[in-house]
């Protein structure tokens, strides 16, 4: 008995972390086998999408499509706080992505379309799932589908929202995002919310790094 209880434990829980564990996968792999982001990025982009896709029947009672203000002024808010404290504070490691250096001509299009893609509905996705959805609710409680999505606790709030931030080199702003990201959770219960809230940022970042040349930020 207690064998099937651990077994139903870690299938409920495969569909929110496969897609994460994969994306982490792909970048360490790219770094290790020096793998042009060229090829890298795309294929990424490709499989974690893939594996959404494949879970989709699992969470999808989690997102309602619906729409208010509020996650869109939050991605606004977590953009603008993202550029404004930058050189403010010390970073976690360094890295830019700048697609001339890797392509030319209509190569370049085609990385930059994939780089918005990725960032913009893959990413919030797959992340909004993993931290807003799985981790924020097994921090709660291991048997994490017993809680209710968008529960709040203290303890699960602050210490996710740390090791959302710890994922990004600029963990300050990233624990804040966290913080946001949560709280439109937290109004809403509905998952939709923080993952349009991520995509928003995401995508604000995407146009100012075009726009701005800044690519440290991608």
């Amino acid at each position: 008995m207690i064998n099937s209880t651990i077994s139903y434990k870690k299938s409920t829980c495969i569909p929110y972390i496969f897609p994460f564990a994969l994306f982490a996968v792909c970048i360490y792999a790219g770094l290790l086998f020096n793998i042009s982001q060229r090829f890298m990025y795309p294929v990424k982009t490709v499989l974690v999408a893939s594996s959404l896709i494949y879970f989709w029947n699992v969470y999808k009672q989690e997102i309602r499509f619906s729409f208010s203000w509020l996650p869109v002024i939050s991605g606004i808010l977590v953009f603008c706080i993202w550029v404004f404290f930058e050189g403010m504070y010390p970073q976690i490691g360094h890295s830019e992505f700048n697609p001339y250096n890797h392509a030319s001509g209509y190569g370049v299009y085609f990385i930059i379309t994939f780089r918005l893609i990725g960032a913009t509905l893959v990413v919030p996705l797959m992340e909004e799932l993993f931290w807003r959805s799985f981790a924020l609710r097994f921090a709660i409680k291991s048997d994490f589908k017993s809680v209710p999505l968008g529960q709040f606790s203290w303890f699960s709030f602050i210490f996710i929202s740390i090791l959302f931030g710890l994922e990004h080199e600029r963990w300050l702003v990233g624990i804040i995002a966290g913080m946001v990201y949560s709280g439109t959770l937290y109004r809403s219960k509905n998952l939709f919310d923080p993952i349009l809230s991520h995509a928003i940022t995401n995508l604000l970042l995407g146009v100012y790094v075009l726009s701005t040349h800044q690519w440290s930020f991608w």
